[in-house]
């Protein structure tokens, strides 16, 4: 009798051939790297974003798949039904949904505005969760199933400083991961999240350009560089894949060992 190789089993549960995931904030890093490497595992792409993909959208067809670009702020819910609606439109289902979008403000506490306050949350966690209530319905809809994750971050476990919005709303996504886990595995529906640790991107240039605070940061890295945003591939694959079918409201620290410390 002939036996199935078990290494060929494997790695047909991280196949994502066939599978539509919604992106948000694909356009520039993190968001980026995880649109690409969804389309590399066999996944056709809709991006939304508040400024031009083409960059991701090369990347996305250079790997044989479908890019759809929708233009979306997600500071307000009102552009939630369209992207949902533009996938249906072209692929007929959504079947996954990484919640990437987010700004940051940085401020010391005693100077933070509520302006500031009110931009971060809106984005990094209330459009989080009302995008995740409706791909989710949508899930239901298609008669169940389906994987959601969210971007958390470093900051989801610690303090920070000068970031008050940003650390609420990250330590939020924490959360509400939990929660919506808690209600939904039950429907077949994974929901899980990526802590990317620092990373390589817009968010962090500030960082990046003092020289101390640069310094001090890669000291407590046990890898000892930055994040790049294909340090998230595999991450992204896995969460998105068969392949963690069993997982529900996990975390999962992308960090160069910085939590380890």
């Amino acid at each position: 009798m002939r036996l199935e190789n078990p290494y060929l089993q494997s790695a047909s549960l991280f196949d994502l051939t066939g599978k539509v995931a919604i992106v948000t904030g694909s356009n520039t890093g993190l968001g980026a790297g995880m649109a690409t490497a969804l389309a590399a595992a066999g996944c056709d792409i809709v991006g939304a974003n508040r400024s031009d993909p083409a960059q991701t959208a090369a990347r996305v067809e250079a790997a044989g798949r479908r890019f759809v670009d929708v233009r979306a702020d997600l500071s307000s819910l009102e552009p939630i039904g369209s992207i949902v609606e533009a996938a249906m439109d072209t692929f007929g289902r959504v079947d996954i949904l990484v919640n990437n979008a987010g700004i940051i403000r940085r401020c010391d506490a005693l100077e933070f505005s509520e302006a500031d306050w009110d931009a971060v949350i809106d984005v990094n966690l209330k459009g989080v969760f009302f995008l995740s209530q409706a791909v989710a319905r949508q899930f239901v809809q298609q008669g169940g199933r389906g994987k959601i994750i969210n971007v958390a971050s470093m900051l989801s476990f610690q303090g920070g400083i000068r970031v008050p919005s940003y650390t609420a709303s990250k330590s939020g996504v924490l959360g509400l991961t939990r929660l919506l886990a808690n209600e939904w595995a039950g429907r077949g529906i994974n929901v899980n999240a990526i802590a990317p640790g620092y990373m390589e991107t817009d968010n962090t240039a500030q960082l990046r350009e003092d020289r101390q605070r640069s310094e001090e940061i890669l000291a407590r890295i046990p890898a000892g560089r930055w994040g790049v945003p294909d340090d998230l591939a595999g991450a992204v694959v896995f969460l998105a894949s068969a392949a963690s079918d069993y997982v529900h409201g996990h975390t999962l620290a992308v960090d160069g060992g910085w939590l380890a410390r």
